[in-house]
């Protein structure tokens, strides 16, 4: 079974930049579309960025030109930098491939006005 580590959540003030991790396990990393997710609370979980398995990225419109995504295959890692926080950015982030398949735990993310 796919397993999927997120890590880097907290609290940052609007205006501050945090960067998020996620070690995958199980999956033929390599070969994977992964793809970073977002639920905000009280919303449908969203896909916010994402990554071909030769680095393409994609964003979505509310968070391009702020986030960046990036992969390591060597250590099976996939990390998104986010940058220019506001308060609407405030949910829990997940990691997982395209299309999704099993979900980690999530970290989240509060970020204060």
């Amino acid at each position: 079974q796919v397993q999927l580590v997120e890590s880097g959540g907290g609290v940052v003030q609007a205006g501050g930049s945090l960067r998020l991790s996620c070690a995958a396990s199980r999956i033929i990393f390599s070969k994977a579309q992964m793809a970073w997710y977002r639920q905000r609370s009280g919303w449908q979980r969203e896909l916010v960025a994402s990554v071909t398995p030769d680095g393409v990225t994609d964003y979505a419109d509310i968070v391009k030109g702020r986030f960046t995504i990036s992969r390591d295959n060597a250590k099976r890692r996939v990390d998104l930098q986010m940058n220019n926080l506001n308060p609407e950015d405030t949910a829990v982030y997940y990691c997982n491939e395209i299309p999704y398949t099993t979900w980690g735990q999530g970290t989240e993310v509060i970020v204060s006005s």
